[in-house]
């Protein structure tokens, strides 16, 4: 007998999320559910900047003043901040969320240069100490933030959890950015849609896939119109300034948090985001700002 696949919707991270996942029954399926749901609010109540007893705002608040001795996880995490920032070149810099200070997308009014200046001067990843598992930043007022693979690091800890709990069908889907545990039940691949960005009610191409993670950056999540211009909220962080040359990038990874990096860097990127996506032999669908699609590999499952 085939197993049922049960859904579980709910909000963390400021997205709404889901779970489905293949139980024998709902109460088994309930109580796994729960299990993952809890690893999401565990990552986001760990590393959100949001939060003033978070690890990260520890770290923040310690600026120009002491260093902050990091647990294993935390500084895994740093870790791979760090490999991001020399795989982009620099352009992927957890320092940059100190921009958001001059950035209000719920308002529609562009930042003057001597607004960005003194943020800018505090972004500077390469300048952060770490030695003997502590971390110091080293000028006051610089931040660090998971934003930029926060998300995508809990929907694969809570994949992990439901494989060590015996799941084998099934994905977790934290606002868009999704991890996969295997096929559905029947052997079929899910079929996900991916959004249009622009008509909000649309999607653009159905990708069918099993494992692996689908994860997407784009310029129609967090956005301001002004003068006839759009303005996103994925920022250049030598300029301060939003990057405008794709639409939307969507990548298939072994692992959402390795897919949701290499998406943002390809934004990040612009104009060589095609040639950074390619050299890395990453599966994806990526539009242009003039709605050009460009594509590789991606009609099909990921092979991990």
């Amino acid at each position: 007998m085939v197993d049922a696949v049960y859904r579980f919707p709910f909000e963390a991270m400021a997205s709404r999320c889901e779970i489905r996942l293949a139980a024998p029954d709902e109460s088994t399926a309930e109580e796994l559910a729960f299990a993952a749901i809890g690893e999401v609010r565990r990552v986001e109540r760990t590393y959100s900047r949001y939060r003033a007893d978070s690890v990260v705002s520890h770290i923040n608040a310690a600026a120009g003043r002491y260093r902050v001795e990091c647990d294993d996880e935390t500084a895994q995490l740093l870790d791979y901040a760090d490999h991001l920032y020399r795989v982009s070149g620099g352009l992927f810099d957890i320092t940059s969320g100190v921009l958001r200070r001059a950035w209000d997308f719920r308002q529609p009014r562009v930042p003057r240069a001597r607004d960005l200046a003194p943020l800018l001067a505090l972004v500077d990843w390469a300048s952060v100490q770490r030695e003997d598992g502590a971390v110091f930043l080293p000028r006051a007022g610089m931040e660090i933030d998971f934003g930029g693979f926060g998300k995508e690091y809990a929907a694969d800890r809570a994949c992990a959890l439901l494989q060590e709990r015996g799941v084998r069908h099934g994905y977790v889907n934290l606002g868009g950015d999704m991890r996969f545990i295997g096929p559905q039940p029947d052997g079929r691949l899910w079929s996900i849609g991916i959004q249009d960005p622009r008509r909000a009610d649309g999607t653009v191409a159905s990708i069918a896939v099993s494992q692996g993670a689908l994860t997407t950056s784009g310029d129609y999540e967090r956005f301001i119109d002004v003068d006839g211009k759009r303005y996103c909220h994925v920022l250049n962080p030598r300029t301060g300034m939003p990057v405008s040359y794709w639409r939307s990038v969507s990548v298939l990874a072994p692992l959402a948090v390795l897919g949701g990096s290499v998406s943002t860097i390809a934004m990040l990127k612009e104009g060589d985001g095609l040639s950074f996506l390619d050299a890395g032999g990453f599966a994806y669908f990526a539009i242009d700002s003039t709605g050009q699609e460009y594509h590789h590999s991606i009609s099909g499952d990921y092979a991990s």
